[in-house]
């Protein structure tokens, strides 16, 4: 009998291991030389806080499930009913197929298949692949229907730089913007400059204390096309992520479970993301993925 998480997919190189769950095309641990650098789970264990999946068609919230598409309603199921919000996105429970299996390197693939809330037929691929700077993780969707489709997608790992907690570490987010959020439903308000919140504004590298943050930043300084988030302990070790201008915008989150000790700001989620909170409403940066047209998103976790 499978494990909860799926049929188990180790790769290995260049002094990392990194270990793939079937189900959601998740990260389920990845370590370097054996330091923890994502926070891991059980293989059969049902997946806790989205950690590791790949987040698509869209990531983060649609605000109450709706959007409006090609001048068409639609009504998506509240996958997150404390806040009443469709929550990211639909593959997170889904079984994916193995399309490549070697060494340092697998392929998984899954369909979208049309349903109510999203009647777009759109093909997954999701690739994770070990090199020498770290883990690349791709995201390439394809739309095998007949309509065009709203798209979006961003992975959500929980970062481990060391010992402690996310308190002890310290945050490099080179975000001069944030996308405030109401208080109860985290929906979006405004995309206002860090300097106005200087709780969130981490341009310069320093400590996260007891800081709340579940928010998307953009407007990110970049080098050479890059932006780069580190998140090290008073040591100087720890863990990074990187990526491309195809994804504009960055949540992260202090993953804050005060009622439950145990996993009470263990890690921190650093999700790139090829466009913000309710973007399918919005329409900020979002993707029109027509027929037989593909798209592609990659970042990279790497150890410091």
């Amino acid at each position: 009998m499978a494990p909860r998480s799926g049929r188990q997919l180790r790769i290995t190189g260049h002094g990392y291991t990194a270990d793939i769950a079937s189900v959601g095309a998740t990260l389920r641990a990845l370590t370097f030389h054996g330091r923890d650098l994502v926070v891991p789970f059980d293989a059969d264990e049902v997946r806790p806080a989205y950690r590791g999946v790949t987040l698509a068609p869209w990531p983060n919230r649609i605000v109450d499930g709706r959007y409006r598409f090609a001048g068409v309603e639609h009504q998506l199921a509240l996958t997150e009913p404390a806040r009443a919000q469709a929550l990211h996105g639909l593959l997170a429970w889904v079984e994916f197929e193995d399309r490549l299996v070697l060494d340092d390197r697998v392929a998984l693939a899954a369909v979208i298949e049309p349903q109510i809330g999203y009647p777009f037929r759109v093909e997954v691929e999701v690739e994770y692949r070990l090199e020498a700077d770290g883990l690349r993780q791709t995201v390439t969707a394809r739309n095998i229907g007949a309509d065009a489709a709203p798209w979006g997608t961003g992975p959500h790992p929980y970062l481990v730089a060391g010992p402690g907690r996310v308190d002890d570490w310290t945050l490099a987010l080179p975000a001069s913007e944030v996308l405030t959020v109401t208080p109860d439903r985290l929906s979006p308000v405004a995309v206002e400059p860090v300097t106005e919140h200087p709780e969130w504004d981490f341009r310069e590298a320093r400590p996260i204390g007891d800081v709340f943050i579940d928010h998307a930043f953009t407007e990110l300084a970049r080098t050479d096309g890059i932006a780069e988030v580190h998140l090290v302990t008073p040591a100087g070790t720890g863990v990074g992520l990187a990526w491309d201008e195809g994804c504009p915008w960055v949540q992260v989150h202090t993953a804050d479970t005060p009622a439950v000790p145990a996993t009470h700001r263990i890690g921190l989620a650093v999700e790139p993301m090829t466009c913000p909170p309710d973007a399918f409403n919005s329409g900020v940066d979002l993707v029109t993925l027509e027929p037989d047209a593909t798209h592609a998103a990659s970042w990279r976790i790497f150890a410091v």
